[in-house]
């Protein structure tokens, strides 16, 4: 009799879950708490509770050649970088062809996920949903926790004193859909991620002025690398990762080397945007116009804000800007799992405790497996797929994980160690 399989969520990773789980001959349920498939990648106008949220404008940073899945090319037609529209049209095409809407359902919100009584020795959890009002119990061999890392925004106004007398308007980048009403404003952005740098250059089109807010720095790529080809299919390759590899073991060298390349298209440091350690760091930002926006002066470099007053905003270097009308938080998210117990999966400062970013390492059987939990440098959709095929395979007995000390000292490691996410060269 086949396994029956839990998977949280209908956006890419529960997707390409449903699939394993079928290719393996798992019998999966997806639970999706909206109406529709593509989780992060389906723009709607209005911003949700429960549901990631993107702005309308929000183009790929991999391209389509390195973002596929295994077996399903995307369409030749399509751009190498793609539109939300084009990508969730892709989702769209992926779950047709593999029939795999039979397996959802929909405005099914799951409210809690717990061990069964006898989970030691099956394994099993207990999972209760609600649909139309209605709550309904099931009991399910193993759970793919699907749900995303995009939902709950971070805002820490305790590290901006004086934000309780700023008269503009602020609100987290989440809320941010499109640059329309914004038309001669000036706009502080704290953060200086990917999301951050979008909506500074966005805006930084219709406002008066842009000012974007750094802590760290952080390295800036363009998708377009060596004689026009998309930087991630310059980036890897079998070659690149055996150079890689072998210069890992001449670290000063290694790290010449990367912030030779990463300074090609522009010196950083001229931009005020060069990383305060230029060889640990958070992923890159991948973005063609910041630095134009920068030199033409529509987007002005500020480091860390100390203090906020009714109207302007003090920096770490001393410099002020006033009249500030807006401020948008591009600041993260939080990591949570409402529906399972604390015990379940532990999260402390925003650092989730799974073996390889996916399982609970001290369950007394690995029947659980966290999808797409995970920030690769490239494309995520093929990175959630082996993921996924690996998460099946330890459900059917295939594959085993190493001991629970084994887990645990790995994922300490993991978390402690502030891992270099920039390869010798980025083209």
């Amino acid at each position: 009799m086949a396994k029956k399989v839990a998977v949280i969520g209908a956006g890419v990773s529960g997707l390409v879950s449903l699939k394993c789980c079928v290719d393996e001959g798992l019998e999966p349920t997806c639970f999706e708490r909206t109406e529709d498939i593509g989780g992060l990648w389906r723009f709607k106008e209005n911003v949700e509770d429960g549901r990631a949220s993107i702005y309308q404008s929000v183009i790929s940073n991999t391209s389509k050649e390195m973002s596929c899945f295994s077996d399903f090319p995307m369409p030749e037609d399509f751009p190498n970088f793609l539109h939300n529209s084009k990508l969730l049209e892709y989702f769209r095409i992926f779950a047709r062809e593999f029939d795999l809407l039979k397996y959802i359902q929909f405005q099914t919100t799951v409210l809690s996920v717990r061990k069964h009584p006898d989970f030691s020795s099956s394994g099993q959890w207990e999972v209760v949903t609600e649909s139309n009002g209605k709550k309904q119990s099931a009991v399910f061999d193993a759970v793919m926790v699907c749900s995303g890392h995009h939902i709950l925004p971070h805002i820490p106004l305790d590290s901006f004193p004086g934000i309780e007398k700023f008269k503009g308007q602020y609100f987290h980048s989440r809320q941010y859909k499109h640059p329309e009403g914004f038309e001669g404003k000036h706009i502080l952005v704290i953060g200086l991620g990917n999301s951050a740098s979008d909506i500074a250059v966005e805006l930084s089109k219709k406002a008066a002025q842009v000012f974007i807010s750094t802590r760290h720095g952080s390295w800036v790529m363009s998708r377009i690398s060596e004689d026009g080809y998309p930087w991630d299919m310059v980036l890897h390759t079998r070659f690149i990762s055996m150079f890689r590899n072998v210069l890992s073991r001449f670290k000063i060298i290694r790290k010449w080397m990367m912030e030779q390349q990463m300074n090609r298209w522009f010196d950083h440091a001229n931009y005020g945007l060069q990383p305060q350690n230029k060889h640990l760091m958070k992923e890159p930002v991948v973005n063609d116009d910041l630095p134009s926006r920068i030199l033409y002066g529509a987007i002005k470099v500020k480091s860390r804000v100390i203090e906020l007053t009714e109207t302007s905003a003090i920096f770490e270097d001393g410099t002020v800007e006033e009249d500030i009308d807006v401020i948008v938080f591009a600041t993260g998210y939080t990591f949570s799992f409402p529906f399972l117990e604390e015990s379940v999966v532990k999260v402390k400062d925003n650092t989730v405790s799974l073996y390889k970013y996916m399982f609970p390492p001290h369950l007394e059987k690995s029947t659980l497996a966290c999808i797409g939990f995970i920030q690769p440098l490239g494309s995520i959709f093929p990175t959630v797929e082996l993921q996924a095929r690996w998460a099946t395979r330890v459900f059917k007995g295939l594959c085993t994980l190493p001991s629970e000390k084994t887990m645990m000292a790995d994922t300490i490691k993991r978390n402690e160690k502030r891992i270099d996410l920039l390869p010798t060269l980025c083209g």
